[in-house]
């Protein structure tokens, strides 16, 4: 199943693209889709062909929230182990991924950022979200508090500095002092700001979006409950069209009523699916950390050791987007936008999420049960049929 010298098409597929469901072909060049159609193929295209057998071809999957996987985690500065998760991301169906990190002191801050700046240099991930430090301590998550601080203008112009132009997403509770600058500051640097960790009424988050915060970080968790005289942050990231709304679907973070309410309210074209997956992802249950936490993981559920507080997920995109057709009863395409052309437009990463000319060849390939069958990052078989 290697790739050919010239190419690799795909015969005999179901091709999702952002046109709707096409019966037929895809041919990889150069690690870029150069050409879909119908039917067969045209003779003469000089690739390798691969009976796709009748099964899905999707975009590969685009994680902007994620914080490790296979034993180890984006703040691990050692290139060999932050490969390790990019790697299982991509076997898995998550093609392209932005490394997450979790508040940690300035100094260890700037040195977990200069480390993924090089992985990214490297196109190896898409870009660096830090979630925090500029978050409430009181929907601090599985953060220590102890590292939160308010946000800083001199330590935010570091951190973009060790980027090196990789950072792509802060998120930032817009009720701390300073916050509003620091979102205007993001803006203006070209990165994305992101209202989520927070304690904000309804008012002071329309005022963070105002100010140009464009994403709702995994929207509902740790986050000012809704309520129908005090709608909070909840209620203005799904009234905005603005905004970009993450969601957890793993079935643990989020009820599969209250995930539906929101591709109800928001529309499928502002959910991104997201994993916040951490270092547990892919092994079994035992006890791991998330930054200096430790986790607990039981029946694939990961929790703080001391306080049972809900951690992080150890699922993989791919699972999202068959929970959300499966279990939330959106159509496939929906579904599969959310988890690709929807978050790669949230960061603006170019050439991703969708099946289409002259965009990256990352494809995910799927049985009839949505099972993962195949991959091809960059017209390479990660993962062969």
């Amino acid at each position: 199943m290697a790739q050919g010298a010239t190419g690799t098409t795909l015969t005999n597929a179901r091709l999702l693209t952002p046109e709707g469901v096409r019966e037929g072909w895809l041919r990889v060049e150069d690690g870029r889709i150069a050409a879909l159609g119908d039917g067969a193929p045209p003779a003469g295209a000089g690739t390798t062909e691969v009976d796709a057998g009748g099964r899905w071809v999707l975009p590969g999957t685009v994680d902007i929230h994620v914080h490790g996987g296979a034993g180890a985690a984006f703040t691990e500065p050692d290139p060999e182990r932050l490969m390790r998760i990019v790697e299982f991301n991509r076997a898995n169906g998550a093609t392209t991924v932005v490394g997450g990190l979790v508040a940690a002191t300035p100094e260890d801050t700037l040195e977990q950022v200069a480390a993924l700046a090089e992985l990214a240099d490297a196109g190896e991930i898409a870009g660096i979200y830090l979630e925090g430090p500029y978050i409430s301590r009181s929907k601090c998550g599985a953060h220590d508090p102890a590292l939160l601080r308010d946000p800083d203008l001199q330590e935010f112009a570091r951190v973009l500095k060790a980027g090196r132009g990789h950072v792509r997403m802060i998120t930032v509770a817009p009720e701390l002092p300073g916050a509003l600058d620091l979102v205007r500051a993001a803006t203006a640097e070209g990165v994305v700001a992101a209202v989520g960790h927070t304690e904000a009424d309804y008012a002071t988050t329309r005022a963070a979006f105002d100010a140009g915060a464009t994403v709702a970080t995994h929207i509902y968790n740790q986050m000012r409950a809704l309520h129908h005289r005090e709608p909070g942050p909840i209620a203005a990231a799904l009234n905005d069209e603005r905004v970009t709304v993450e969601l957890i679907n793993d079935g643990v973070h989020v009820a599969s009523g209250a995930a539906r309410l929101v591709f109800d309210a928001a529309g499928p074209d502002r959910v991104a699916l997201v994993t916040d997956a951490m270092a547990a992802t892919g092994l079994g249950d035992g006890e791991y950390t998330l930054g200096k936490l430790r986790v607990r993981v039981e029946g694939g559920e990961a929790r703080l050791a001391d306080s049972g507080q809900i951690a992080s997920s150890t699922i993989v995109l791919p699972d999202a987007v068959r929970r959300a057709v499966g279990v939330l009863g959106l159509d496939l395409a929906a579904a599969s936008r959310s988890a690709s052309a929807v978050p790669a437009r949230a960061l603006g990463l170019p050439g991703v999420g969708a099946l289409a000319e002259g965009y990256h060849a990352d494809l995910l390939l799927l049985d009839p049960d949505l099972s993962t069958a195949g991959v091809l990052r960059r017209g390479a078989w990660v993962r062969p049929l």
